[in-house]
């Protein structure tokens, strides 16, 4: 009799952490979207020489700067989709001392 309690009880355990992992795709998760939302078309206007008004008017103010000058600028475009891996594009542009634009790297790359 008390082996049957045992087993019944270790069946109601596994049936009730088995539900859990499963109702974990059925409850809802909205899509989290965080940052500069980055689009190729935008991103391929760019080109070295343009100075940061242009690049702003462009792409809109930068998520971050670098706190000890002016010279880096930082695109960040966080996506967590409900259930799925989270994605992460960065964009990061350097300026020269006049304020035009050196360097564009763009990891991972937009595709169009």
């Amino acid at each position: 009799m008390r082996s049957k309690i045992l087993a019944a009880a270790a069946v109601v355990m596994l049936m009730t952490t088995a539900g859990c992992s499963t109702l974990e795709r059925v409850v809802y998760r909205p899509d989290i979207n965080q940052g500069n939302y980055l689009v190729a078309s935008d991103v391929s206007k760019l080109h070295t020489g343009m100075n940061q008004q242009q690049v702003a008017y462009t792409l809109g103010t930068p998520m971050m700067t670098d706190p000890f000058g002016s010279n880096v600028w930082y695109y960040v475009f966080r996506q967590e989709p409900g259930h799925e891996k989270v994605t992460q594009q960065t964009l990061t542009l350097t300026f020269d001392n006049n304020g035009i634009l050196t360097n564009i790297n763009n990891k991972p790359a937009l595709s169009k």
